[in-house]
C-alpha cells in the first residue's frame, strides 16, 4: 500500500498539465465471468449514452470537453477491481472512475479512489456503508443505494398482506443489504433468511427448505445468472403455482429473455421500466432496441444515464479535479431516463419506486409491466454520512 501510495503520489503531480487539456475517465465493468450478462447491458447503456451526448472515441469532446476513456474488467472478483483502479489512477491518471457493477468490488476500490482524491461515479454498486458511515464528497451515483430497492419491495409486501415470507440472496455485502433493507418495512414474519453463495446455479436443496417453511411468499435477489437458475428452477418445482415470488435485480430485460414463461406472475420492486413516460425514455428505449437488437434493462438505463449527467455537470462549469466534478454533479438536477432527479446528501439519487409484473405482451412474449407507484423519498443511509462528507 505504502508503494502504491507513493506512485499515484506521483502520478497526480504529472496529471496536471494533462488534466488541463482533457477529462480522463477509467470505466470499470464486468465483461467476462458469470457477471458479463449484466456487463454488457451496462456496456450497451454507457456507449449509447455517450453517443448520444456527441462521443464516440478519445478526443472526442463530452459536455465541450476532450474527454479520453480507459476501460477495465472486474471479472466480479475484488482483487481483479483493485488492479484494474490501480492501474487508472497510476498509469493512466484518471480524474473519474465509473462504473461498478458489484458491492464487493465497490468496497474494494473506494478508499484508493478517494485517497487519490479522484471521482468515483458508481452506475450500479450501491454499497450501504458508501452510502452511509463511509461515504465521501468525491463519490456520486446514477443508480440507487442497496437497501431502498429492498426497502421498497418490504413495503410492498407489507402493504399486500403477506404475512409470512422466506428471503433468499446470496453471502456478499449487497445480499446482507438486501435482507436488511427488506426486514426494514416488512412488519410480518420473515421465517427464514437463507444465504447462498455468491454465482450459484444449484436451488434445489433451497427450494425444498422454502416449500417444506410453508410461508405465503418469497423475496428473491439473485442478480444475473443466479436469477436465471433460480426462477427457472422455481417454475419446473411447481411452487410458482403456490407461492408469491417477489423479486429485486433478479428478474429484468437482462434475465427476462432467458427465463422466458417461467418468470410470468413474478412482483418487481423497480425504479426503471421501458413504459415510464418521457420523450428522453422513448428515445433510449427505442435508439436501444435498434442499435442492439434487444430491450433495455435497468442496467442499461442506470449506465445510459452517466455520459448525460457528466456532461452535464461540466457544462455547469464543473473542472476536472475529482472533487470540482462530483460537486457539480451532486448539485445539479440529473437528466435521468427516469426524469430530473436531485441527489441526497450521500450523493445518491432521489427516485420513484414501482410495482411491476411480469406478464404476457401483445407479441406472446413476457414483458415487465409497471402497476402502481410505491413511493418517491431520500435513502435513510444518509443519515449516517459524516457532517464534513455531504453535499
Amino acid at each position: 500500500m505504502h508503494r502504491f501510495a507513493i506512485t499515484v503520489g506521483v502520478a497526480l503531480a504529472l496529471a496536471g498539465s494533462a488534466a488541463a487539456q482533457e477529462l480522463r475517465i477509467g470505466f470499470l465493468n464486468t465483461t467476462t465471468g458469470q457477471g458479463a450478462i449484466l456487463g454488457k447491458h451496462i456496456e450497451n447503456g454507457w456507449k449509447l449514452g455517450l453517443e448520444h451526448q456527441g462521443w464516440s472515441k478519445d478526443g472526442d469532446k463530452l459536455g465541450g470537453v476532450a474527454t479520453r476513456i480507459f476501460y477495465g474488467d472486474d471479472q466480479t472478483k475484488p482483487d481483479v477491481g483493485l488492479r484494474e483502479v490501480e492501474k487508472f489512477l497510476a498509469q493512466d491518471r484518471v480524474q473519474l472512475v465509473a462504473g461498478v457493477l458489484w458491492s464487493n468490488v465497490m468496497m474494494a476500490i473506494a478508499k484508493p479512489i478517494f485517497d487519490a482524491r479522484a471521482g468515483f461515479l458508481s452506475v450500479n454498486a450501491g454499497a450501504s456503508p458508501i452510502a452511509g458511515n463511509l461515504c465521501n464528497r468525491l463519490f456520486a451515483s446514477t443508480s440507487w443505494p442497496n437497501d431502498i430497492t429492498h426497502e421498497a419491495a418490504g413495503e410492498l409486501v407489507q402493504r399486500e398482506g403477506v404475512k409470512t415470507v422466506v428471503v433468499l440472496a446470496p453471502n456478499y455485502q449487497a445480499g446482507k443489504d438486501s435482507v436488511a433493507g427488506f426486514s426494514r418495512f416488512y412488519k410480518g414474519k420473515v421465517v427464514d433468511a437463507i444465504f447462498f453463495k455468491l454465482g450459484e446455479s444449484d436451488f434445489q436443496a433451497d427450494i425444498a427448505k422454502v416449500r417444506a417453511l410453508g410461508a405465503e411468499a418469497v423475496f428473491l435477489f439473485a442478480p444475473g445468472a443466479m436469477g436465471i437458475s433460480f426462477v427457472k428452477q422455481w417454475a419446473s418445482s411447481g411452487m410458482a403455482r403456490m407461492t408469491k415470488l417477489y423479486s429485486a435485480f433478479s428478474i429484468d430485460y437482462a434475465t427476462l429473455p432467458a427465463m422466458g414463461e417461467s418468470a410470468l406472475g413474478s412482483i418487481l420492486p423497480i425504479m426503471w421500466n421501458q413504459d415510464i413516460p418521457g420523450e428522453r425514455n422513448a428515445k433510449f428505449v427505442k435508439d436501444y432496441v435498434a442499435k442492439f437488437g434487444s430491450r433495455p434493462s435497468n442496467f442499461s438505463a442506470q449506465a445510459y444515464d452517466a455520459p448525460a449527467t457528466i456532461a452535464g455537470a461540466l457544462k455547469s462549469g464543473g473542472k476536472f479535479d475529482g472533487e470540482s466534478l462530483i460537486r457539480a454533479i451532486r448539485t445539479a438536477p440529473m437528466p435521468s431516463v427516469r426524469g430530473d432527479l436531485k441527489y441526497n446528501v450521500n450523493g445518491m439519487p432521489i427516485q420513484p419506486f414501482y410495482k411491476a409484473v411480469v406478464v404476457k405482451g401483445g407479441d406472446g412474449r413476457p414483458m415487465i409491466k409497471i402497476e402502481s407507484k410505491i413511493w418517491e423519498r431520500a435513502d435513510l443511509n444518509a443519515e449516517n454520512c459524516p457532517a464534513g462528507e455531504r453535499i
